[in-house]
């Protein structure tokens, strides 16, 4: 039976960190075996809210893939690519624009919250605040023509993007109703449970927030910003029993990346006040680094010659822009404008 073509993809950002390891990638890793994955590097929608700033664009968007491959994205199950190297996909999002009602546009929740983050990034309240863009304001259909280009059957995506995907479902069906056509699947969402994994300082883990620990992290780094994580608030000395349920980061750090066995050990002596948070943090780096290890090792290798890095995108975007290239053609014929 032929594989479904899966779809997804993260902003150029650069070097990630480890709530895109467990809330994304890892996920990403196994969905590989079952779809024929399309996962790309989102450069355009980083311009949507950065086209101001590119000073490090073309690094961030090759940190990102080496942090993938490091991880397990094998570009010989999965097709990697760049966004802005798949010209089909700007010609569908014209073509899309143009059937696309604006109300649908404006009630995207993503498209709010990214108005939101846009606004919270100035002080500045007189007419020189940031104005929404034409090209965020079109953030919603671009997404849409991503998935669409490849005419993707499955999204994986969290239970609160469900509406984000519900737009991409609503075009496709109205596309293919206006021209009389089925070029387009409704893409269907493939729901994931994503762990939700805090900064050291118990917000949202985000680079903005400085807040986080990168993927790439070297040992000392990482140990370092370990011993930064909120503990239990309520203990005042190292002998004094903990509350592991009450302890706002170390503690869910240990649930993400150790077994069953040393979670229940750190419950246990936590509890009886036989470890103490320091000494708890200390551990919890030995074992995050120990875990990161041959991840590490293996992003450096791809760094050594970053050739090849480019060789797997050059390679994967021409294979994207094939696939999206017979959507295309469809698009074209049904429009009648090719």
């Amino acid at each position: 039976m032929e594989k479904l073509n899966l779809v997804s993809g993260m902003r150029s950002t650069g070097k990630l960190h480890l709530g895109h390891y467990m809330g994304v990638i890892t996920n990403w890793v196994k969905l590989q075996e079952e779809y024929n994955c399309f996962f790309f590097v989102a450069d355009w929608h980083a311009l949507t809210t950065k086209y101001d700033k590119t000073q490090n664009l073309k690094q961030d968007k090759l940190d990102v893939v080496l942090d993938w491959l490091a991880c397990g994205i094998n570009p010989e199950k999965s097709t990697i690519y760049f966004q802005s190297k798949v010209l089909q996909i700007a010609e569908l999002h014209i073509l899309l624009s143009m059937i696309t009602p604006n109300n649908w546009v404006e009630r995207d929740p993503t498209l709010k919250d990214m108005v939101k983050i846009l606004k919270s990034k100035t002080e500045d309240t007189s007419e020189n605040m940031p104005q929404m863009s034409y090209g965020l304001l079109g953030y919603p259909v671009l997404m849409s023509a991503d998935i669409m280009a490849v005419n993707g059957a499955v999204v994986p995506v969290g239970v609160d993007q469900l509406a984000h995907l519900e737009i991409t479902r609503d075009i496709a069906r109205r596309f293919n109703n206006i021209y009389n056509t089925e070029i387009f699947n409704e893409p269907k969402p493939r729901l994931t449970e994503v762990p939700l994994l805090v900064g050291v300082d118990g917000q949202k883990m985000g680079k903005s927030f400085q807040n986080d620990i990168k993927i790439s992290d070297d040992e000392n780094t990482t140990s370092k910003k370990i011993m930064q994580c909120i503990t239990d608030r309520s203990r005042a000395r190292k002998d004094d029993p903990g509350h592991p349920d009450k302890c706002e980061v170390a503690f869910k750090y240990y649930q993400a990346f150790s077994d069953g066995d040393e979670i229940e050990q750190t419950k246990c002596e936590c509890t009886l006040g036989k470890r103490g948070c320091a000494d708890c943090k200390r551990r919890l780096g030995n074992i995050i680094n120990e875990k990161f290890a041959p991840i590490r090792a293996k992003r450096q290798e791809y760094q050594k010659d970053v050739s090849k890095v480019y060789d797997i995108i050059n390679e994967g975007s021409k294979k994207a822009a094939i696939e999206a290239e017979k959507t295309m053609f469809k698009v074209r014929e049904a429009v009648n404008i090719g």
